[in-house]
């Protein structure tokens, strides 16, 4: 502390409180957690030790693989619908049309908006509007359909983000290169195949890793949706930690649950960035 200036000592005043409220609400809670997956806690009252008890019986419930199982199809499948559309748009949006700017602003406000509100807005759509329109039952009703309606308002409000994403990177691109490849008769699918998207594969690996993390922690949509159901068709495997941790009496066992997802997706993060840093060697 004495052989630090002015400059030091305020950043160091700055940074200490930060430090101290991330470690409070973020890294303790997560510490406690840990210690939790070892418990009986119900939420409240008193616990006991049970050791590796509920990793175990974690591996043996039928009703947990099925949520992984759900969780992961819906966010593959998520993340390739918002990374499509999110790429075009983003293409139309910085190509040279009239009213790009207002249209800019207008493709951003779904994400503006509530998760949970727009849950409930898409809710009474495909509850009363979408059957009216074609005679059939809702979605939501469907352990068919109902993890489809839930892509559908995923992506919904998801894709302006990626989009603004893909556009930073498309407007990286120097004019240099398209001007070369327009007189190597580079056009259309081509061009883009060959000069676009090599030089934004950076952005598309962060888009992909951003979206795979955060349709694997769906929940809002879920809540606002259909509660898991019907007959436990679309629980995620946050909905069920929440659900069955908070309410249901199975504190310690969640925890435990919470703690195999954490790293679930500290895996998958890893290996998206390993193969895309590949991927962008290559390129």
């Amino acid at each position: 502390m004495k052989n630090m200036n002015d400059r030091e000592r305020t950043y160091l005043w700055m940074t200490l409180p930060i430090l101290a409220l991330f470690f409070c609400f973020n890294t303790l809670p997560l510490i406690k957690g840990v210690i939790y997956s070892f418990t009986n806690f119900k939420g409240y009252g008193s616990y006991d030790w049970v050791g590796f008890r509920n990793y175990i019986d974690l591996f043996q419930d039928g009703r947990v693989g099925k949520s992984y199982l759900f969780t992961v199809k819906l966010a593959v499948a998520s993340t390739i619908v918002v990374n499509v559309l999110s790429l075009l748009l983003a293409l139309g949006l910085n190509s040279k049309i009239k009213f790009k700017s207002a249209l800019r602003g207008l493709y951003f406000i779904p994400n503006i908006l509530g998760a949970l509100v727009v849950g409930y807005i898409f809710n009474y759509f495909f509850t009363y509007i979408l059957p009216a329109m074609t005679g059939t039952t809702s979605m939501l009703a469907s352990t068919s359909w109902a993890w489809v309606a839930i892509v559908v308002v995923c992506a919904w409000q998801s894709i302006a983000m990626n989009t603004i994403i893909y556009i930073s990177g498309i407007q990286t691109v120097p004019e240099d290169v398209y001007e070369a490849g327009s007189i190597d008769g580079a056009t259309g699918w081509y061009k883009f195949k060959t000069l676009t998207f090599p030089l934004i594969m950076p952005f598309f690996s962060i888009n992909m890793v951003l979206c795979m993390k955060n349709f694997l922690m769906v929940f809002d949509q879920i809540m606002a949706l259909t509660k898991g159901g019907p007959a436990q068709s679309t629980e995620s495997i946050s909905f069920l930690i929440y659900n069955n941790g908070m309410s249901g009496g199975q504190f310690g066992f969640q925890s435990a649950n919470a703690v195999v997802f954490f790293i679930l997706i500290v895996i998958l993060s890893v290996a998206q960035m390993t193969f895309s840093g590949k991927k962008e060697e290559q390129l």
